[in-house]
């Protein structure tokens, strides 16, 4: 863990409902992600990162101009994806559009490249899912020589040959801030490594702690690889409210929901409110008063050793307002009070 530690907030553009109990169309969802971004800046959050899917219940399939919007209405928060779906895009393409991300918001862009958790994208862009695993380290691979920003000459088996190429815009510090995003492969791990990316670990069920071994093995495979330290973050999923009862009964609803649609589609029980409040006491939800997630942050940057923590705040349905109150008490108490409780240990 640095001095600097970075706390974040991400959302995936969650399709929502209003007080009136009606479904927000997809239009007001995406400005009104853009609404909390900007409310995020102006509290002091250090970074927010919106996610990419292609399906019915989330409304951002185009995350870089979700950012770019909030990126021209903020003066000093850092943009980026959570994650980008490297695997049915293009490697220039995506370079491409966050270098230019990068240049509009003043060098405030990043990008967290994954396989992603979702296989919709696949078939919708024309990709086979048997290519699975290839893609994602072919595409990966030529993301990492894109990153000098010089020429680049590269071959694999899904795109015709690169010989001296170069791609443009070029950002103004000469590369890009890249983070991988892992959910517990320890060939992940160790991959993110070899091309010294950022590891960014999604922690969304289970305690934290438990991932204490993958940021072991991160550190020791820079070591032997010979590359510099990189920075740890975790991405893990959490909602604030005034008190704990609150947040509780707030989310429990809007987050069943959610979770209950991806588990039909995955072969997984329905959720227990039991179970529900377990992940909260023990597990991977940072969820309650701003003192409560605050600890809670702490417990796992303390645990991990980490340089960064993104909540991502947004679940299902809950709505707008429910999600600006949030980020509001994110930025103005918890990230003040985990600073604090870190600061304490010395």
């Amino acid at each position: 863990m640095t001095d600097e530690l970075k706390l974040g907030l991400d959302t995936f553009g969650d399709v929502v409902v209003r007080a009136d109990g009606s479904t927000a169309p997809y239009d007001e969802v995406l400005r009104n992600v853009v609404e909390q971004g900007v409310l995020a800046d102006q509290v002091g959050v250090d970074a927010f990162g919106v996610g990419e899917h292609h399906r019915d219940d989330y409304a951002v399939s185009a995350p870089d101009l979700v950012l770019a919007a909030i990126g021209a209405r903020t003066e000093r928060i850092v943009v980026g994806s959570a994650v980008t779906v490297l695997s049915s895009d293009d490697p220039i393409r995506v370079y491409e559009r966050f270098a230019t991300l990068d240049g509009l918001t003043g060098g405030r862009a990043e990008v967290t490249l994954g396989r992603g958790s979702f296989t919709e994208s696949f078939p919708l862009f024309g990709y086979d899912l048997a290519d699975y695993e290839q893609l994602f380290s072919e595409k990966l691979d030529l993301f990492a020589a894109l990153r000098d920003e010089g020429p680049v000459s590269w071959s694999g088996t899904h795109r015709r040959p690169l010989v001296d190429t170069e791609v443009f815009p070029k950002t103004a510090r000469g590369t890009l801030p890249v983070w991988i995003g892992v959910g517990g492969s320890p060939e992940s791990v160790v991959r993110t490594a070899h091309y010294g990316f950022g590891l960014m670990l999604a922690i969304i069920g289970g305690d934290p702690a438990r991932f204490k071994p993958y940021v072991d093995l991160f550190t020791r495979a820079l070591t032997e690889l010979g590359r510099p330290r990189q920075p740890i973050g975790v991405h893990a999923p959490g909602f604030i409210a005034d008190t704990d009862d609150e947040a509780r009964e707030k989310l429990f609803a809007h987050f069943k929901k959610n979770r209950d649609r991806v588990g039909r589609e995955r072969g997984w029980g329905p959720l227990t409110k039991e179970a529900f409040l377990d992940d909260i006491e023990h597990g991977a939800l940072h969820v309650g008063s701003p003192e409560t997630v605050a600890r809670k942050v702490a417990r796992t940057v303390r645990v991990l050793g980490l340089d960064r923590f993104d909540l991502k705040y947004s679940h299902g349905t809950l709505p707008h307002t429910d999600l600006m109150h949030a980020v509001e008490l994110y930025g103005t108490k918890v990230a003040p009070m985990v600073r604090d409780l870190l600061a304490s240990d010395g």
